[in-house]
């Protein structure tokens, strides 16, 4: 009788591995620009907004006043079940600051750090300013972004 619960009990358990086996575990999913490290590291002061374009191509989105600032936006969420909701994992928005002549005056990489927008290059959080608001906006507004709309 005890041979026969624990033989129920394995047969139970390979059930539910075989069950389980179908739902993907640890799923990843990036979402918008994908961030190339190397790519970044050549973006000096003084490199030309051409070169810029050729190195991380199009900007997710350009400042409005003045085209002088291009955006790369990108996500990563993570579901440990299909049947799970997922999980916002990092936020970066990478800002490439030009000057008037379009030289690239400084590069900034913003991301979440408890909670709190940070800049991963030098190290700091921004303080006021129209930049720190739209980037803080887009961060918001990040949370719900979904472009495959499931």
């Amino acid at each position: 009788m005890i041979f026969a619960l624990s033989r129920s009990v394995r047969i139970a358990a390979v059930a539910v591995a075989l069950g389980l086996g179908g739902c993907q575990v640890g799923e990843v999913t990036p979402r918008g620009y994908i961030l190339d490290e190397a790519a970044l590291t050549e973006l000096k002061p003084g490199t030309d907004v051409q070169r810029v374009l050729q190195v991380m191509g199009t900007p997710s989105t350009v400042s409005t006043v003045g085209n002088k600032t291009f955006y790369y936006i990108s996500q990563t969420a993570e579901q440990k079940f299909k049947f799970m909701n997922e999980k916002i994992t990092d936020q970066r928005v990478v800002a490439v600051y030009f000057n008037k002549n379009f030289k690239v005056e400084r590069v900034a990489n913003y991301g979440l750090q408890d909670g709190v927008v940070f800049d991963f290059i030098s190290r700091t959080t921004p303080t006021g300013g129209a930049d720190q608001s739209f980037v803080r906006n887009l961060f918001r507004g990040l949370g719900s972004f979904n472009p495959f709309g499931v």
